[in-house]
């Protein structure tokens, strides 16, 4: 049987959510013992942004740990212009904006970016890399920042935790996600959320209808250049997080026009996923920190 595909900007999304998962992701790609990590909360994904024109960064999933370091964990499939700047800008934002004017540099936070990649980097064989600032012999000058590149597509090498989390992303069938042996909890919890994402009727359309949206944009982008797509890609996506709200509870007049005024598609992705997990609309409303008098 087809599964829902975690090579998907939206199924990834939603896994990430649970607290479980991401603690033992985290944990095996960092190479450290899941009890060193108490908490891994969920941050807000979508980076300050300070003056109207300036480049808002929006990151996949952004968590913190207990030791209040940040990780920002993301999925690239296809290879993008510039992905690896477009890293080093987030990385940058991240380190840079919890500090307030006037504040000591002591405050600042190391800053970790996990990318899962699709595509080769390069044509070594290592599939996982970790890059630190250190001189020309090696020493290390600083340890705040981290970036590690995972790549799907190499050939797995043994049988660590992180290559059946490989394993687990590249799966296409329930077939080859049951020939993952392991005892790791949160791989086990990892592939118990696939299972229900790929059988839950409306999880289930929503990813299939995420992914007919892209592919419609892709087919847009190619023959179209003008302001009006991304004002219709936004209206789409609010009506489908307010169809999702609907089979939960009545939905208000504040609450609809405050999703239909919502122009940011990143922010409106984020809303889905809240939309199918939430078990009322006054939950998504609460998540999604719209807070609506009538």
């Amino acid at each position: 049987m087809d599964i829902v595909s975690l090579k998907n900007d939206f199924s990834f999304k939603y896994l990430m959510l649970n607290e479980k998962v991401r603690k033992h992701f985290i944990a095996d790609v960092l190479e450290i013992p899941v009890e060193e990590i108490r908490s891994v909360r969920l941050a807000n994904t979508f980076l300050w942004k300070k003056y109207f024109r300036q480049k808002q960064g929006i990151l996949d999933v952004l968590v913190e740990l207990n030791d209040d370091s940040k990780v920002n964990i993301e999925l690239q499939i296809k290879v993008m212009k510039a992905w690896d700047k477009r890293s080093l800008f987030y990385l940058a934002k991240m380190f840079t904006e919890d500090l307030q004017r006037g504040e000591k540099y002591h405050k600042l936070k190391k800053c970790i970016c996990i990318n899962i990649v699709d595509f080769h980097v390069d044509e070594k064989p290592k599939y996982h890399r970790i890059y630190r600032l250190r001189d020309e012999e090696g020493c290390e000058f600083s340890k705040l920042f981290e970036i590690h590149i995972i790549e799907l597509g190499k050939e797995l090498k043994g049988g660590t935790a992180l290559d059946d989390w490989i394993r687990l992303i590249n799966a296409k069938t329930e077939e080859e996600m049951n020939m993952i042996a392991t005892m790791n909890p949160g791989i086990l919890e990892a592939i118990e959320e696939v299972r229900a994402m790929s059988l839950r009727k409306g999880l289930r359309a929503l990813y299939e209808a995420h992914l007919r949206e892209k592919r419609d944009r892709m087919a847009r982008e190619d023959y179209v250049r003008e302001e009006g797509i991304e004002v219709g890609r936004a209206e789409g996506k609010a009506e489908a997080v307010l169809r999702l709200l609907a089979e939960k509870g009545s939905i208000s007049p504040g609450l609809s026009g405050a999703v239909y005024a919502q122009k940011e598609t990143e922010i409106l992705e984020q809303w889905l996923i809240l939309a199918a997990r939430a078990e009322s609309v006054e939950e998504f409303c609460d998540k999604a920190k719209l807070n609506l008098t009538q």
